[in-house]
């Protein structure tokens, strides 16, 4: 049975601490994680070696009884047996409690090595009366926390779906990269896409966490929402808003003409249907068109006797309803 060096294994001193050892175990566990040595066939063993010498290292416990005994297999590690004394020794670790029985993950990747020095207390199990991994087992390997961040798009981007390209820190070698992500044609803003291993790092040899991306509204749009109906302010002049007018108004289609009824107000809502944002199933809102009268804030010697002639032949005073 080959004596396994831990200490080594993380290139620390055996008088490192507990925060040395944990700084030891990152930094080399992103060097060789397979996801990142796709070419080097020996990576995914040298991770797994350094996964189980953390296992033991970054245990106060179990760091004890290595020390204890790890010398007693290191003077055996030529003969292929086990050192003097310990031919038919199991280190009991505490068993599962509760009644629950446990079994091994198969694919632990642990050596000979430490099934014989820790027995098979010491590897992973599983609960079967929750179905989950228990909590309290340190060589489990764990998913790594998920991370959110804000999205910014615009309404069109909702409508017809895009392709948005962001930044983010990579959970292995903690260098900025670029993504590109696919937003999907009728997502709502609050809503969230995944990207799935783009979180924190796992531990013990588990998979990153995922990245959720909240969907938001790019400031500066002239389109606003209210769930799948758009809503648009339109601004028109009083002459189009007093005699009506057919006018140019912008949608998720591109301009339409419609046509603005004579005697309109500020504040009149003109509906179009089907002209909102599409559902799941492909069924559109509708868009609100809010008339708005802009006058303008400098008059031509024209406009101007056109208003001063307005306001002599006006009879109706809105105040006086």
């Amino acid at each position: 049975m080959q004596f396994q060096d831990y200490y080594d294994t993380l290139d620390i001193d055996r008088s490192a601490s507990g925060p040395e050892i944990q700084k030891a175990y990152r930094r080399l566990a992103r060097k060789y994680h397979p996801d990142l040595n796709r070419d080097d066939s020996e990576a995914e063993s040298r991770f797994k070696q350094i996964g189980e010498a953390y296992e033991v290292l970054g245990d106060d416990g179990k760091r004890k009884r290595y020390d204890q005994y790890g010398a007693a297999w290191n003077q055996a590690r030529q003969s292929g047996s086990s050192p003097p004394g310990f031919e038919n020794f199991n280190f009991d670790m505490g068993g599962s409690q509760g009644g629950a029985q446990s079994f091994d993950f198969g694919a632990s990747g642990f050596s000979p090595f430490f099934e014989k020095l820790f027995g098979q207390q010491g590897r992973p199990h599983w609960n079967r009366q929750r179905g989950a991994a228990n909590p309290n087992d340190s060589f489990s390997a764990r998913k790594g926390d998920d991370r959110e961040a804000t999205l910014a798009v615009t309404v069109e981007d909702l409508a017809k779906g895009a392709k948005k390209k962001i930044s983010v820190m990579d959970p292995m070698t903690h260098e900025r990269r670029s993504l590109e992500v696919s937003v999907p044609k009728g997502v709502l803003p609050g809503q969230k896409i995944r990207l799935a291993k783009q979180g924190e790092p796992g531990s013990n040899g588990g998979p990153a966490g995922d990245l959720f991306l909240k969907i938001a509204l790019h400031p500066g749009s002239p389109f606003a929402l209210d769930g799948r109906t758009v809503t648009l302010s339109l601004p028109i002049t009083p002459a189009e808003a007093a005699l009506g007018e057919t006018v140019a108004v912008p949608t998720l289609d591109g301009k339409i003409e419609i046509k603005v009824p004579a005697g309109s107000s500020s504040g009149r809502k003109i509906r179009l249907r089907d002209k909102g944002l599409p559902d799941p199933k492909g069924k559109n809102g509708d868009l609100i068109v809010e008339l708005k009268i802009v006058v303008p804030d400098t008059l031509t010697d024209d406009e101007l006797s056109a208003y001063q002639r307005l306001a002599e032949v006006t009879s109706s005073r809105p105040r006086d309803r």
